[in-house]
């Protein structure tokens, strides 16, 4: 079953329950947001891609408006919610300056594999000590879930683009094993190349040879 939404298209990715702070300066958005706040109404933001507009996109409620500046500008801060399907999109709603669509809400399947997880945490943890940033873990719950983690993984928006479209929690935790599968080992041998770089650059104090 479809609805109407109103639609702010974006060259991002937001994930369910991500928060996402955005600057709103185009008329056309000035007043989709005015109206959302009046109204309490949602938005919802499809992916823009470098065909153009994705069929997928999440559903989003403003939280707050920080900030209104004398020419209109807000900075405010919203919140992901579901993920939809977008069915068809109209450039501009009648009588509005922003456009909007019929979308489908796709239902998310929270199977979770506490086995992959685990991987993925090792696999995470290993990364992020190669890359000095293990800070980023310290926040991670034990239970976390792929949405947790998605924005740090090193995707690019077409690799997070294709994860939104993953409707399982255990589907997409097996993305995100494969793709630091793929990538750790990389990294850890452009860490050691770094570290050779290094010494071959310094002095060395070697011991003399007896011919």
């Amino acid at each position: 079953m479809s609805r109407f939404l109103p639609l702010f298209p974006l060259n991002l990715v937001v994930f369910p329950g991500e928060k996402l702070n955005l600057h709103i300066f185009e008329p056309r958005y000035k007043q989709l947001i005015t109206e959302c706040q009046a109204n309490g109404t949602t938005f919802g933001i499809p992916v823009v891609l470098d065909h153009g507009i994705g069929e997928y996109g999440t559903e989003i409620k403003l939280i707050s408006v920080e900030n209104t500046y004398s020419g209109g500008e807000m900075d405010i801060k919203t919140k992901g919610l579901g993920i939809f399907k977008l069915k068809e999109f109209h450039k501009q709603m009648p009588g509005r300056l922003y456009a909007g669509g019929e979308v489908e809400d796709l239902h998310l399947f929270e199977d979770e594999d506490v086995t992959m997880r685990a991987q993925v945490t090792e696999l995470l943890l290993q990364l992020y000590k190669a890359l000095g940033i293990k800070n980023l873990m310290l926040n991670l719950p034990p239970n976390f879930k792929s949405y947790d983690v998605a924005h740090h993984l090193g995707f690019s928006i077409d690799q997070e683009y294709k994860l939104l479209q993953c409707l399982k929690e255990s589907e997409r935790m097996a993305q995100i094993h494969a793709h630091l599968t793929q990538i750790l080992p990389v990294v850890l041998e452009t860490e050691r190349l770094k570290e050779r770089v290094k010494l071959n650059g310094h002095f060395k104090s070697l011991p003399p040879h007896n011919f």
